[in-house]
């Protein structure tokens, strides 16, 4: 199995009440992802690979997942209404953003 289906199976085996805490605070979630992001460096993984791990899990919440804050809302909208190019930059541009936070 691939890293990338993988880290999409984490995201769907994850504990309901697991998602419910990292995606009620948006500074939570998006350290989340930083550390997420920072272990994925450390072992290795290229930016590029890691923007597309980044665009799995991106697609599994949005398909699956209920925004729980504005913040939130605004990114599943903009996945929604992107291109696959530009749902691909924004994966980088979120990984880039998430280092901030880890």
């Amino acid at each position: 199995m691939s890293e990338l289906n993988k880290m999409e199976q984490q995201a769907a085996d994850m504990r309901e009440e697991k998602k419910e805490e990292i995606m009620d605070n948006f500074n939570r979630f998006a350290s989340y992802l930083g550390s997420k992001v920072s272990k994925a460096e450390k072992a290795g993984m290229s930016e590029e690979a890691i923007a597309k791990s980044a665009e799995k899990v991106a697609d599994y919440l949005a398909k699956h997942e209920e925004p729980k804050n504005r913040e939130e809302q605004l990114l599943r909208e903009l996945w929604k209404n992107g291109e696959k190019d530009e749902r691909h930059m924004l994966s980088h541009m979120l990984v880039r953003m998430v280092k901030d936070y880890s």
